[in-house]
Protein backbone atom coordinates (compact mmCIF):
# COMPACT_ATOMS: atom_id res chain seq x y z
CA UNK A 1 0.00 0.00 0.00
CA UNK A 2 1.04 3.19 -1.18
CA UNK A 3 1.08 6.49 1.21
CA UNK A 4 -1.44 7.79 -0.51
CA UNK A 5 -3.53 4.93 0.16
CA UNK A 6 -2.04 4.56 4.26
CA UNK A 7 -3.18 8.51 4.18
CA UNK A 8 -6.44 7.96 3.58
CA UNK A 9 -6.81 5.02 5.45
CA UNK A 10 -5.81 6.92 8.50
CA UNK A 11 -7.95 9.90 7.70
CA UNK A 12 -11.06 7.20 8.15
CA UNK A 13 -9.93 4.63 10.71
CA UNK A 14 -9.27 8.16 13.44
CA UNK A 15 -12.22 9.98 11.88
CA UNK A 16 -10.04 13.02 11.03
CA UNK A 17 -12.84 14.54 9.00
CA UNK A 18 -15.42 14.20 5.74
CA UNK A 19 -14.54 13.65 2.49
CA UNK A 20 -16.74 17.02 1.50
CA UNK A 21 -15.42 19.07 4.39
CA UNK A 22 -13.72 22.24 3.31
CA UNK A 23 -10.12 21.92 4.98
CA UNK A 24 -7.60 24.33 5.71
CA UNK A 25 -4.20 23.67 5.12
CA UNK A 26 -0.62 25.41 7.24
CA UNK A 27 1.70 24.87 4.58
CA UNK A 28 4.98 26.63 5.26
CA UNK A 29 6.59 25.60 1.76
CA UNK A 30 8.76 22.85 3.87
CA UNK A 31 8.79 19.42 2.19
CA UNK A 32 6.21 18.26 4.81
CA UNK A 33 3.51 20.68 4.17
CA UNK A 34 4.35 20.09 0.33
CA UNK A 35 3.63 16.65 0.87
CA UNK A 36 0.38 17.43 2.73
CA UNK A 37 -0.62 19.41 0.04
CA UNK A 38 -0.56 17.00 -2.74
CA UNK A 39 -2.22 14.13 -0.42
CA UNK A 40 -4.87 16.13 0.41
CA UNK A 41 -4.81 17.40 -3.85
CA UNK A 42 -4.93 13.57 -5.08
CA UNK A 43 -7.38 12.47 -2.63
CA UNK A 44 -9.58 14.63 -3.94
CA UNK A 45 -10.16 16.29 -0.94
CA UNK A 46 -11.60 20.23 -0.68
CA UNK A 47 -8.65 22.42 0.67
CA UNK A 48 -7.46 26.15 1.33
CA UNK A 49 -3.72 27.08 2.00
CA UNK A 50 -2.94 29.03 4.88
CA UNK A 51 0.55 30.38 5.34
CA UNK A 52 1.89 32.32 7.83
CA UNK A 53 5.40 34.95 6.85
CA UNK A 54 6.90 35.70 10.11
CA UNK A 55 9.66 38.15 8.64
CA UNK A 56 11.92 36.16 11.03
CA UNK A 57 14.53 35.65 8.12
CA UNK A 58 14.45 38.93 5.86
CA UNK A 59 14.33 37.47 2.23
CA UNK A 60 14.08 33.52 2.96
CA UNK A 61 10.69 34.35 4.59
CA UNK A 62 9.54 36.23 1.65
CA UNK A 63 10.84 33.37 -0.46
CA UNK A 64 8.38 31.12 1.08
CA UNK A 65 5.73 33.18 0.82
CA UNK A 66 6.43 33.14 -2.79
CA UNK A 67 6.65 29.61 -3.35
CA UNK A 68 3.38 28.75 -1.56
CA UNK A 69 1.41 31.51 -3.27
CA UNK A 70 2.85 29.79 -6.74
CA UNK A 71 1.86 26.49 -5.17
CA UNK A 72 -1.55 27.64 -5.18
CA UNK A 73 -1.36 28.95 -8.91
CA UNK A 74 -0.23 25.74 -10.05
CA UNK A 75 -2.66 23.81 -8.40
CA UNK A 76 -5.69 26.20 -8.68
CA UNK A 77 -5.71 26.42 -5.32
CA UNK A 78 -6.93 29.66 -3.23
CA UNK A 79 -4.11 30.91 -0.84
CA UNK A 80 -3.99 32.88 1.85
CA UNK A 81 -1.32 34.57 3.58
CA UNK A 82 -1.00 36.57 6.96
CA UNK A 83 2.16 39.01 7.64
CA UNK A 84 3.10 39.50 11.36
CA UNK A 85 5.40 41.30 13.24
CA UNK A 86 6.91 38.57 15.04
CA UNK A 87 9.85 40.44 17.03
CA UNK A 88 7.53 42.73 18.35
CA UNK A 89 5.02 39.80 19.44
CA UNK A 90 7.92 38.15 21.44
CA UNK A 91 8.79 41.86 23.30
CA UNK A 92 5.52 42.84 23.96
CA UNK A 93 4.50 39.55 25.82
CA UNK A 94 8.36 38.55 26.51
CA UNK A 95 7.96 34.58 24.90
CA UNK A 96 10.53 33.09 22.92
CA UNK A 97 10.25 32.80 19.27
CA UNK A 98 8.55 29.02 19.09
CA UNK A 99 5.99 30.31 21.28
CA UNK A 100 5.19 33.31 19.26
CA UNK A 101 5.27 31.92 16.07
CA UNK A 102 2.92 29.14 17.11
CA UNK A 103 0.46 31.52 19.20
CA UNK A 104 0.23 33.86 16.03
CA UNK A 105 -0.40 30.99 13.94
CA UNK A 106 -3.09 29.59 15.98
CA UNK A 107 -4.43 32.71 16.67
CA UNK A 108 -4.87 33.73 12.78
CA UNK A 109 -5.98 29.82 12.47
CA UNK A 110 -8.98 30.50 14.37
CA UNK A 111 -10.27 33.56 13.67
CA UNK A 112 -10.11 31.69 10.04
CA UNK A 113 -12.10 28.94 10.89
CA UNK A 114 -14.75 31.39 13.27
CA UNK A 115 -15.27 33.46 9.64
CA UNK A 116 -18.56 34.52 8.64
CA UNK A 117 -18.71 32.54 5.56
CA UNK A 118 -20.50 29.68 6.98
CA UNK A 119 -21.91 26.35 5.13
CA UNK A 120 -19.37 24.88 2.38
CA UNK A 121 -17.47 27.99 1.76
CA UNK A 122 -16.27 27.87 6.13
CA UNK A 123 -13.16 25.64 6.54
CA UNK A 124 -14.13 23.15 9.07
CA UNK A 125 -10.38 22.33 9.99
CA UNK A 126 -6.68 22.99 10.42
CA UNK A 127 -4.44 19.91 9.34
CA UNK A 128 -0.94 20.89 10.08
CA UNK A 129 2.08 18.55 8.48
CA UNK A 130 3.07 17.03 12.22
CA UNK A 131 4.60 13.59 11.29
CA UNK A 132 6.25 10.71 13.53
CA UNK A 133 9.41 11.99 14.16
CA UNK A 134 7.71 15.57 15.49
CA UNK A 135 5.83 13.62 17.71
CA UNK A 136 8.94 11.57 19.20
CA UNK A 137 10.67 14.65 20.08
CA UNK A 138 7.79 16.55 21.93
CA UNK A 139 7.36 13.37 23.94
CA UNK A 140 11.07 13.57 24.62
CA UNK A 141 10.95 16.95 25.04
CA UNK A 142 7.67 16.60 27.46
CA UNK A 143 9.41 13.53 29.57
CA UNK A 144 12.85 15.83 29.92
CA UNK A 145 10.41 18.83 31.25
CA UNK A 146 8.20 16.36 33.54
CA UNK A 147 5.26 15.64 32.11
CA UNK A 148 2.10 13.60 33.14
CA UNK A 149 1.25 10.63 30.67
CA UNK A 150 -0.80 12.98 28.50
CA UNK A 151 2.57 14.49 27.39
CA UNK A 152 4.12 11.20 27.29
CA UNK A 153 1.63 9.92 24.57
CA UNK A 154 2.65 13.16 22.48
CA UNK A 155 0.29 15.06 20.14
CA UNK A 156 -3.16 13.65 19.12
CA UNK A 157 -3.73 12.86 15.80
CA UNK A 158 -7.12 15.40 15.93
CA UNK A 159 -7.33 17.75 18.94
CA UNK A 160 -10.10 20.28 18.89
CA UNK A 161 -10.13 21.66 15.06
CA UNK A 162 -6.37 21.16 14.83
CA UNK A 163 -5.93 17.53 12.73
CA UNK A 164 -2.52 16.26 12.39
CA UNK A 165 -3.21 13.32 9.15
CA UNK A 166 0.54 12.48 9.21
CA UNK A 167 1.17 11.98 12.55
CA UNK A 168 1.69 8.18 12.06
CA UNK A 169 3.93 8.38 9.15
CA UNK A 170 7.82 8.81 9.85
CA UNK A 171 9.50 11.63 7.45
CA UNK A 172 11.73 9.21 5.73
CA UNK A 173 8.57 7.84 4.36
CA UNK A 174 7.11 11.53 3.49
CA UNK A 175 10.71 12.18 1.40
CA UNK A 176 10.32 9.00 -0.44
CA UNK A 177 6.95 10.14 -1.45
CA UNK A 178 8.12 13.87 -2.08
CA UNK A 179 10.86 12.07 -4.48
CA UNK A 180 8.41 9.76 -5.88
CA UNK A 181 6.35 12.39 -7.23
CA UNK A 182 9.20 15.15 -8.32
CA UNK A 183 7.78 17.75 -5.57
CA UNK A 184 9.80 20.96 -4.63
CA UNK A 185 10.03 23.02 -1.64
CA UNK A 186 12.09 25.13 0.35
CA UNK A 187 14.35 24.76 2.78
CA UNK A 188 14.13 27.06 6.26
CA UNK A 189 17.89 27.55 6.99
CA UNK A 190 16.69 27.86 10.84
CA UNK A 191 15.69 24.50 11.09
CA UNK A 192 19.54 23.26 11.05
CA UNK A 193 20.33 25.65 14.01
CA UNK A 194 20.68 24.16 17.11
CA UNK A 195 19.92 27.14 19.37
CA UNK A 196 16.15 26.05 19.23
CA UNK A 197 15.05 22.90 21.40
CA UNK A 198 13.35 20.83 18.65
CA UNK A 199 16.24 20.89 16.66
CA UNK A 200 18.52 20.10 19.09
CA UNK A 201 16.55 16.92 19.94
CA UNK A 202 16.19 16.16 15.92
CA UNK A 203 19.95 16.40 15.17
CA UNK A 204 21.65 15.15 18.52
CA UNK A 205 20.06 13.86 20.75
CA UNK A 206 18.06 11.50 18.82
CA UNK A 207 20.55 10.13 16.39
CA UNK A 208 22.87 9.54 19.26
CA UNK A 209 20.12 6.86 20.91
CA UNK A 210 20.12 5.41 17.73
CA UNK A 211 23.64 4.89 17.09
CA UNK A 212 23.41 2.69 21.05
CA UNK A 213 20.42 1.80 20.25
CA UNK A 214 19.50 0.80 16.25
CA UNK A 215 15.82 0.69 16.91
CA UNK A 216 15.31 3.71 19.45
CA UNK A 217 13.36 5.84 16.81
CA UNK A 218 11.11 3.18 16.06
CA UNK A 219 10.48 2.19 19.45
CA UNK A 220 9.89 5.35 20.47
CA UNK A 221 7.43 5.51 18.00
CA UNK A 222 5.91 2.43 19.16
CA UNK A 223 6.26 3.95 22.74
CA UNK A 224 4.16 6.87 21.66
CA UNK A 225 0.95 4.82 20.50
CA UNK A 226 1.21 2.88 23.92
CA UNK A 227 1.06 5.97 26.20
CA UNK A 228 -2.28 6.97 23.99
CA UNK A 229 -3.70 3.31 25.01
CA UNK A 230 -2.28 3.70 28.19
CA UNK A 231 -3.84 7.46 29.15
CA UNK A 232 -7.42 6.42 28.22
CA UNK A 233 -7.43 3.79 30.75
CA UNK A 234 -5.61 6.73 32.69
CA UNK A 235 -8.51 8.93 32.02
CA UNK A 236 -11.07 6.47 32.77
CA UNK A 237 -10.05 5.80 36.43
CA UNK A 238 -9.59 9.42 36.83
CA UNK A 239 -13.02 10.16 36.24
CA UNK A 240 -14.52 7.61 38.58
CA UNK A 241 -12.19 8.62 41.51
CA UNK A 242 -13.61 12.10 40.08
CA UNK A 243 -17.22 11.44 40.75
CA UNK A 244 -16.70 9.67 43.98
CA UNK A 245 -14.62 12.53 45.44
CA UNK A 246 -15.48 15.88 43.72
CA UNK A 247 -18.55 17.85 45.02
CA UNK A 248 -19.92 20.94 43.89
CA UNK A 249 -21.27 23.67 45.82
CA UNK A 250 -21.98 26.53 44.37
CA UNK A 251 -18.23 28.11 42.48
CA UNK A 252 -17.00 25.99 45.09
CA UNK A 253 -15.44 22.39 44.58
CA UNK A 254 -15.39 20.50 48.28
CA UNK A 255 -13.14 17.19 48.47
CA UNK A 256 -13.71 14.86 51.37
CA UNK A 257 -10.56 14.81 53.41
CA UNK A 258 -11.17 11.30 55.34
CA UNK A 259 -11.87 9.78 51.49
CA UNK A 260 -9.11 11.65 49.47
CA UNK A 261 -6.36 10.37 51.71
CA UNK A 262 -7.32 7.06 51.14
CA UNK A 263 -7.42 7.62 47.70
CA UNK A 264 -4.50 5.65 45.25
CA UNK A 265 -2.56 6.35 43.80
CA UNK A 266 -3.08 9.93 45.68
CA UNK A 267 -0.47 12.23 43.94
CA UNK A 268 -2.08 11.14 40.41
CA UNK A 269 -5.38 11.77 41.57
CA UNK A 270 -4.92 15.00 43.42
CA UNK A 271 -3.04 16.76 40.72
CA UNK A 272 -6.33 15.62 37.68
CA UNK A 273 -8.73 17.20 40.05
CA UNK A 274 -6.69 20.18 40.42
CA UNK A 275 -5.29 20.82 37.13
CA UNK A 276 -8.24 22.31 35.81
CA UNK A 277 -7.93 25.41 38.29
CA UNK A 278 -4.31 26.20 37.07
CA UNK A 279 -2.50 24.45 40.10
CA UNK A 280 0.89 22.99 39.10
CA UNK A 281 2.84 19.46 39.44
CA UNK A 282 5.12 21.20 41.95
CA UNK A 283 2.11 21.95 44.15
CA UNK A 284 0.67 18.86 45.06
CA UNK A 285 2.89 17.97 47.82
CA UNK A 286 1.70 20.99 49.88
CA UNK A 287 -2.15 20.36 49.04
CA UNK A 288 -1.29 17.18 50.25
CA UNK A 289 0.27 18.54 53.58
CA UNK A 290 -3.27 20.21 54.00
CA UNK A 291 -4.56 16.72 54.10
CA UNK A 292 -2.65 15.94 56.97
CA UNK A 293 -3.66 19.66 58.57
CA UNK A 294 -0.24 20.85 58.49
CA UNK A 295 0.40 24.62 58.96
CA UNK A 296 0.28 26.04 55.81
CA UNK A 297 -3.06 27.84 55.49
CA UNK A 298 -3.97 27.59 51.78
CA UNK A 299 -2.53 26.48 48.09
CA UNK A 300 -3.11 29.04 45.61
CA UNK A 301 -2.99 29.20 42.08
CA UNK A 302 -3.15 32.01 39.80
CA UNK A 303 -6.82 31.70 39.65
CA UNK A 304 -8.09 29.58 42.68
CA UNK A 305 -7.07 28.86 46.27
CA UNK A 306 -7.48 25.43 47.95
CA UNK A 307 -8.17 25.96 51.81
CA UNK A 308 -8.30 23.32 54.62
CA UNK A 309 -12.28 23.47 56.75
CA UNK A 310 -12.32 20.56 59.20
CA UNK A 311 -13.43 17.22 57.21
CA UNK A 312 -13.10 19.14 53.79
CA UNK A 313 -10.79 20.61 50.64
CA UNK A 314 -12.50 23.49 49.06
CA UNK A 315 -11.20 24.87 45.95
CA UNK A 316 -12.44 28.17 45.61
CA UNK A 317 -12.29 31.00 42.96
CA UNK A 318 -10.13 33.77 44.60
CA UNK A 319 -12.07 37.01 45.07
CA UNK A 320 -12.62 39.04 41.94
CA UNK A 321 -11.78 42.81 42.42
CA UNK A 322 -14.77 44.56 44.09
CA UNK A 323 -14.72 47.67 46.34
CA UNK A 324 -14.21 46.90 49.81
CA UNK A 325 -16.13 50.23 51.21
CA UNK A 326 -19.26 51.49 50.28
CA UNK A 327 -20.83 54.68 51.73
CA UNK A 328 -24.68 54.79 52.14
CA UNK A 329 -26.26 58.26 52.69
CA UNK A 330 -29.48 58.99 54.10
CA UNK A 331 -32.00 58.95 51.72
CA UNK A 332 -30.45 55.88 49.79
CA UNK A 333 -32.53 53.34 48.87
CA UNK A 334 -30.14 50.84 48.45
CA UNK A 335 -27.02 49.70 46.86
CA UNK A 336 -25.05 46.62 45.49
CA UNK A 337 -22.18 44.79 46.26
CA UNK A 338 -20.23 42.16 45.32
CA UNK A 339 -23.09 39.88 44.51
CA UNK A 340 -25.18 41.26 46.65
CA UNK A 341 -28.23 44.19 46.55
CA UNK A 342 -28.98 45.88 49.87
CA UNK A 343 -32.63 47.55 50.45
CA UNK A 344 -33.33 50.54 52.74
CA UNK A 345 -36.69 51.45 54.09
CA UNK A 346 -37.54 53.82 56.40
CA UNK A 347 -41.41 52.08 58.59
CA UNK A 348 -43.60 53.48 61.58
CA UNK A 349 -42.41 51.27 63.87
CA UNK A 350 -45.81 51.04 65.66
CA UNK A 351 -47.75 48.22 64.47
CA UNK A 352 -44.63 46.85 62.26
CA UNK A 353 -43.64 43.50 63.01
CA UNK A 354 -40.15 42.18 63.25
CA UNK A 355 -39.35 39.73 60.85
CA UNK A 356 -37.45 36.83 62.07
CA UNK A 357 -34.78 36.78 58.86
CA UNK A 358 -31.17 36.75 58.82
CA UNK A 359 -31.22 38.87 55.73
CA UNK A 360 -33.61 41.37 57.31
CA UNK A 361 -32.22 43.83 59.82
CA UNK A 362 -34.84 45.79 61.97
CA UNK A 363 -32.72 48.38 63.63
CA UNK A 364 -33.91 51.62 65.65
CA UNK A 365 -33.65 54.57 63.24
CA UNK A 366 -32.93 56.83 66.48
CA UNK A 367 -29.89 54.70 66.98
CA UNK A 368 -28.63 55.48 63.50
CA UNK A 369 -25.88 57.85 62.47
CA UNK A 370 -25.29 58.44 58.38
CA UNK A 371 -23.66 57.54 56.20
CA UNK A 372 -23.75 54.25 56.95
CA UNK A 373 -20.36 52.35 56.19
CA UNK A 374 -20.46 48.66 54.20
CA UNK A 375 -17.43 46.96 54.06
CA UNK A 376 -15.76 43.54 54.71
CA UNK A 377 -15.25 42.77 58.09
CA UNK A 378 -11.32 42.37 59.58
CA UNK A 379 -9.84 41.16 62.18
CA UNK A 380 -9.95 42.64 65.62
CA UNK A 381 -13.81 43.53 64.18
CA UNK A 382 -16.16 43.15 67.69
CA UNK A 383 -19.46 43.99 67.93
CA UNK A 384 -22.55 42.74 70.73
CA UNK A 385 -24.73 39.93 68.99
CA UNK A 386 -28.39 40.71 69.57
CA UNK A 387 -29.16 39.30 72.91
CA UNK A 388 -25.84 39.68 74.45
CA UNK A 389 -24.31 42.21 77.19
CA UNK A 390 -21.12 41.38 76.23
CA UNK A 391 -19.15 42.29 72.89
CA UNK A 392 -17.92 39.27 70.69
CA UNK A 393 -14.76 39.20 68.25
CA UNK A 394 -16.65 38.66 64.69
CA UNK A 395 -13.72 36.52 63.91
CA UNK A 396 -14.97 34.23 66.95
CA UNK A 397 -18.13 34.44 65.82
CA UNK A 398 -18.14 33.86 62.79
CA UNK A 399 -15.95 30.15 63.80
CA UNK A 400 -19.17 29.27 66.35
CA UNK A 401 -21.49 29.77 63.10
CA UNK A 402 -18.98 27.17 61.58
CA UNK A 403 -18.36 29.03 58.43
CA UNK A 404 -15.84 27.91 55.97
CA UNK A 405 -12.37 29.60 55.08
CA UNK A 406 -14.12 31.30 52.08
CA UNK A 407 -17.99 31.52 53.33
CA UNK A 408 -15.87 33.85 56.06
CA UNK A 409 -14.04 35.83 53.01
CA UNK A 410 -17.07 36.98 51.61
CA UNK A 411 -18.87 38.13 55.20
CA UNK A 412 -19.55 41.77 55.11
CA UNK A 413 -20.44 44.17 58.07
CA UNK A 414 -22.50 47.55 58.04
CA UNK A 415 -21.36 50.06 60.45
CA UNK A 416 -23.42 53.15 61.53
CA UNK A 417 -20.67 55.85 63.28
CA UNK A 418 -18.10 53.44 63.45
CA UNK A 419 -19.96 50.63 64.99
CA UNK A 420 -21.12 47.29 63.97
CA UNK A 421 -24.55 47.66 63.46
CA UNK A 422 -25.03 44.07 61.62
CA UNK A 423 -23.13 41.35 60.80
CA UNK A 424 -24.61 41.31 57.64
CA UNK A 425 -26.47 38.38 56.76
CA UNK A 426 -25.96 36.91 59.78
CA UNK A 427 -26.89 39.05 63.57
CA UNK A 428 -27.61 42.23 64.27
CA UNK A 429 -26.08 44.29 66.97
CA UNK A 430 -27.99 43.98 69.98
CA UNK A 431 -27.15 48.65 70.57
CA UNK A 432 -29.17 48.60 67.51
CA UNK A 433 -32.33 46.86 67.76
CA UNK A 434 -35.99 47.99 67.86
CA UNK A 435 -37.46 48.38 71.67
CA UNK A 436 -40.78 49.44 72.92
CA UNK A 437 -39.72 52.59 72.32
CA UNK A 438 -38.97 52.54 69.23
CA UNK A 439 -40.58 55.04 66.70
CA UNK A 440 -39.23 54.32 63.24
CA UNK A 441 -37.53 51.00 61.81
CA UNK A 442 -34.68 51.32 59.46
CA UNK A 443 -35.60 47.39 57.55
CA UNK A 444 -32.59 46.66 55.64
CA UNK A 445 -32.37 43.65 53.39
CA UNK A 446 -29.98 41.83 51.70
CA UNK A 447 -30.36 39.10 48.74
CA UNK A 448 -28.28 37.67 46.43
CA UNK A 449 -28.34 39.39 42.80
CA UNK A 450 -29.93 37.49 40.10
Amino acid sequence: MGLLEKFKEAVRKEDLFLADDLLLLAVSGGMDSVVLCELCRQAGYRFIIAHVNFGLRGAESDRDENFVRELGKKHDITVWVKRVDTAAYIAENKVSTQVAARELRYQWFDELLSGSGGGNDQPRWVLTAHHADDNVETMLMHFFRGSGISGLRGMLPKQDRIVRPLLTFPRAMLLDFAKQQGLSWVEDSSNASEKYTRNYFRHTLIPLANKIFPEAEHNLRENIRRFREAELLYQQAIRLHTRKLVRIVGPEIHLPVLALKNATPLNSIVYEIVKPFRFTPQQVGDIIRLLEGEQAKYVQSPSHRIIRNRKHLIIAPLQSEEPQHVLIEAGEPGVEFGDWSLTIEEIPAPGARIIDDPGIASLDRKKIAYPLMLRKWKQGDYFYPLGMRKKKKVARFLIDRKLSPTEKERVWVLESGKKIAWVVGLRIDDRFKATAHTKKLLRIAVKKKA
